[in-house]
């Protein structure tokens, strides 16, 4: 699994073993939504997926999952046939394309809870 943490414009990219660990050492520098990619290599849905998202790309990190991998075999048997398949913050969020209006509507909800919070 790759880990990816988007900080102002510079790009830190990091391999861990595990998601949640991905997930609380950027979120937790960060303080910005985490919007998990369940995949597989190739998946021309994924990249055209990631393609739309890219104008949002400061707003989240983007964290990968390999569903073909050993150790994400439980993601494989619920996702193999509906990648794209994303969640934010660990819920699931939406699946085969983007839809921009719920995904900017969640984020939105995230960043203000977070401003709220901070």
């Amino acid at each position: 699994m790759t880990v990816l943490c988007f900080l102002s414009r510079s790009l830190q990219l990091g391999r861990h073993s595990s998601s949640p660990l991905g997930r609380q050492l950027c979120s937790a520098s960060t303080n910005k939504p985490v919007l998990t990619l369940f995949t597989k290599k190739p998946c021309p849905l994924c990249d055209e997926a990631k393609e739309v998202l890219e104008p949002y790309k400061r707003r989240f990190i983007l964290q990968e999952v390999d569903i073909t991998l050993p150790e994400n075999s439980t993601w494989y048997d619920k996702y193999k046939y509906d990648i794209p398949v994303f969640h934010l913050n660990g819920t699931f969020l939406m699946k085969h394309q983007v839809d921009i209006q719920k995904f900017e509507e969640q984020l939105m909800k995230l960043e203000l809870a977070n401003h709220g919070n901070q």
